[in-house]
């Protein structure tokens, strides 16, 4: 079952155009010869998701968003993805842009990891960010 879900945790936020969102996440998906089985994402607050980053990562600081691959087969994605709205609302006026665009780009950095991309050296960085902006500026999934 290929499918996308979209959960609220401790938010009053509420995702918009979720079906072009969902294209566009399958269409990565397709793009970078994964397969979807199952991504669930979870909005949620900044408190929620430094507990999850303690409990499960023993990281104490707080981030924008955390991946979970689940998959246990190469190739297929399956995955559990929490974004802190509150963390990326703070990164979007701090590079003074729409919050829109960050949620976009934190968005499909999360299924990117899925996809194998890294980003823990300036080189698998730069990579990253070429990736995100390419899916970024498809013009089928502009909103």
């Amino acid at each position: 079952m290929d499918q996308i879900n979209f959960f609220y945790e401790d938010t009053g936020f509420e995702l918009i155009h979720k079906e072009i969102i969902t294209s566009w996440i399958e269409h990565t998906i397709q793009s970078e010869n994964h397969k979807l089985s199952e991504i669930n994402y979870v909005f949620c607050s900044d408190e929620y998701l430094h507990q999850i980053n303690v409990d499960y990562l023993q990281h104490d600081y707080y981030t924008d968003i955390i991946t979970f691959d689940n998959s246990e087969d190469k190739g297929i994605v399956e995955s559990d993805i929490f974004v802190s709205v509150e963390r990326v609302q703070d990164n979007a006026q701090d590079q003074g842009i729409p919050f829109e665009d960050e949620l976009r780009r934190v968005i499909i950095h999360g299924v990117l990891h899925l996809l194998g991309y890294n980003d823990k050296s300036d080189t698998e960085q730069a990579t990253m960010r070429e990736k995100e902006n390419a899916y970024l500026s498809l013009p089928q999934f502009q909103i």
